[in-house]
């Protein structure tokens, strides 16, 4: 009898796991062989930015260029603008994939690869990609064996002038594929929004997909669970139509703010029978968004201003390679500082780093192009825009949709468009594009020439207009916006060196000084900017400026040029290096050994304050506080080692404090 009980539970579990088999099944493909040559390889851990290692150099990035934005007209010699690091070229990735048995397709996810990724399995083309900043999925079924081993081959090619900054290079982001059985549910397909929402009862829209053989006695279990895990609402759904649709009601829902980012999961379960053929689950928050002219920017019903700042991808010394650890500091910080959102300027998110904005409160606009038709440099996305920007927006649409934290979708960056009637068309296109895969949330854009962007009606088109700096002309701005608001896109870009003190006290966008610093005091701003001040007095004073994004929230590689003025360096190796006494002061810039100081300074105070080794920004244009002494020098060593094997040449002068 005990044999017999044994033999029906394990022929029970055995039939379980039949029915669990086919249901989709997530693989990370961290480890690959990598090689810039195709003949000599390497293992690395991906996400992995080949240029980061170094070592530094002027020809990776010298561009001819009028910089537009700064009033220049004439083009010359620009070095530094993508960082002087070797991100152009080829790279080139591989491995060896053995594809589980019991599947029916398999599905490639790049969330992001730098840059024209071509895949290729078994020797074949499956796939391709033009913009590096987006995620993308390869249908690979047709050319690979299910219970045996696959190779997959990655192309990759950074042309030259094709950034205004770091790109970095390589398979940046994560890689993995996706199995599924007879029928699943697509991926992306999958759109959850909140139709409304208050602390008493809140309505969750769930739209999904089928893909697939679909039976006719199927019917998928719609569930929303909260951080407990406990079920809080449910629908059923029956039928063999693809195409779902059904309405959540939550009593007393917690609704996600950046106070309090509650998420909550939905469980989607597709049954044939009693089998379950595929399950999807992802993580969502209840909240509203709206924007008007009476109520200006509102989350929840509540009216807020939004305390932004922009932000690149990339992490400083780390590169542009996606880092968890360093995502979710980055965002502490911010929040801290009393940073309430961030703007991905200027190109689209990864999905970490929006699952971290998710979890943590922290509010987005999702950026996607810095250019459109008319390119800001020779080999940049103005090459693909025509072919690929449709799809470029209906993947950062899909894609991204779920994510709470995303608030606005952002459709270009100071584009040359602004003025004529073509640009106000390509805005329309865009934006259509934008509400046509999420209804839920409002489009904007940065626009740097307001007079262009209002006589043409580009300004006007869009959902929310927003304005890159020029504070003192939104007076002007709003009488001629319909939307009755406008938001500070990118605002400040006050400069500073962090510990350096200027007097006289005086506010200033031309001031110079011998030492090649600038004031600490806030005082000093660009050309182009004003100082922050300005943009929170109209914060402050006038409920049509619905907010800001402040440039910038974190220094990033490349697109600054500073230089330390001739004949107040002396060059001695970063061994050699003596700093002065604690009643002293030294700046520091490391270049790479054998070019000019010019290049890519990097700066660094040394006299007050301490060493916190978590701060290291060995890349950064901004000067970091620390304190003079061997522990130091010995701290900057060994971020030089661990950031590349490049010789280094250390340039100090030094003065009284």
């Amino acid at each position: 009898m005990i044999k017999r009980s044994i033999a029906f539970m394990t022929l029970a579990l055995a039939l379980s796991s039949v029915c669990q088999a086919q249901s989709r099944k997530v693989i990370n493909l961290p480890s690959w062989d990598f090689s810039r040559d195709g003949k000599s390889w390497s293992q690395v851990s991906v996400p992995h930015d080949w240029a980061i290692s170094g070592p530094f150099d002027k020809k990776w990035d010298l561009q001819m260029v009028a910089i537009e934005q700064n009033g220049e007209t004439e083009k010359t010699e620009k070095s530094g603008r993508s960082g002087a690091l070797p991100w152009i070229g080829e790279g080139m990735y591989k491995m060896n994939w053995t594809a589980p048995k019991g599947y029916k397709r398999a599905v490639l996810v790049f969330d992001g690869a730098m840059s024209q990724p071509v895949v290729c399995v078994n020797g074949k083309e499956a796939g391709k990609w033009a913009y590096g900043y987006n995620a993308f999925r390869i249908d690979i079924t047709p050319f690979i064996k299910f219970g045996k081993s696959n190779l997959i081959e990655v192309h990759l090619n950074n042309v030259e002038e094709s950034s205004r900054w770091y790109p970095g290079g390589g398979l940046y982001r994560p890689v993995s594929v996706e199995l599924y059985g007879n029928e699943n549910f697509s991926t992306w397909d999958t759109f959850v929004r909140t139709l409304k929402a208050d602390k008493q009862e809140a309505e969750v829209e769930v739209n999904a997909l089928l893909e697939g053989k679909t039976g006719k006695s199927g019917k998928t279990v719609i569930a929303l669970l909260d951080e407990a895990g406990e079920k809080v609402a449910e629908q059923i759904v029956t039928g063999a139509n693809p195409e779902i649709k059904t309405t959540l009601k939550v009593a007393n829902p917690h609704l996600w703010s950046p106070e309090s980012p509650y998420l909550y999961q939905v469980k989607l379960t597709r049954y044939e029978g009693k089998k379950v053929a595929d399950v999807q689950t992802l993580k969502t928050g209840i909240r509203t968004i709206a924007v008007s002219k009476d109520y200006g920017f509102q989350l929840n019903g509540v009216t807020r201003k939004l305390k932004g700042v922009c932000l690149h991808h990339d992490l400083g010394p780390l590169g542009a390679a996606e880092n968890k650890a360093a995502l979710i500091r980055q965002i502490k910080m911010m929040k801290q500082m009393g940073c309430d959102a961030i703007r991905t300027a200027h190109n689209m998110p990864s999905t970490m780093q929006m699952e971290i904005c998710d979890s943590l409160g922290m509010m987005v606009m999702a950026e996607s192009f810095d250019m459109w038709i008319y390119p800001k440099c020779k080999n940049g996305y103005a090459k693909f825009f025509k072919e690929w920007s449709d799809k470029d927006i209906t993947n950062l649409v899909k894609h991204h949709r779920n994510h709470p934290s995303i608030v606005m979708w952002s459709i270009g960056n100071e584009i040359p468009e602004q003025w004529s009637q073509e640009g106000v068309q390509i805005a329309k296109r865009l934006q259509d594009l934008c509400h046509l895969y999420d209804p839920s949330r409002p489009v904007t854009q940065g626009m740097d020439r307001a007079e262009d962007a209002l006589k043409s009606g580009f300004a006007q088109t869009m959902d929310v207009p927003g304005f890159n700096y020029r504070v003192h002309k939104y007076y002007k701005n709003i009488e001629q916006l319909p939307q009755g608001f406008l938001l500070g896109s990118e605002t400040a870009s006050t400069v500073s060196s962090r510990g350096v003190y200027k007097f006289p006290v005086v506010v200033s966008d031309k001031a110079t000084y011998p030492d090649g610093q600038c004031s600490s005091y806030d005082t000093e701003y660009c050309s182009w900017s004003n100082l922050p001040d300005d943009d929170w007095k109209m914060q402050d004073d006038y409920s049509w400026v619905i907010g800001e994004f402040v440039w910038t929230g974190y220094d990033y590689l490349g697109e600054l040029l500073h230089t330390i003025p001739t004949g107040q360096a002396a060059a001695v190796t970063s061994a050699s290096v003596t700093l002065p006494d604690s009643q002293r002061i030294a700046t520091i810039c490391i270049v790479p050994a054998g070019t000019s100081s010019s290049i890519l300074p990097i700066f660094f105070l040394t006299g007050t304050g301490r060493v916190e080794r978590d701060r290291l920004p060995l890349y950064t244009a901004t000067p970091m506080v620390w304190k003079a002494n061997s522990s130091s020098m010995a701290r900057v060593r060994a971020g030089f080692a661990r950031t590349s094997q490049a010789v280094w040449t250390a340039i100090a002068s030094a003065g009284t404090m």
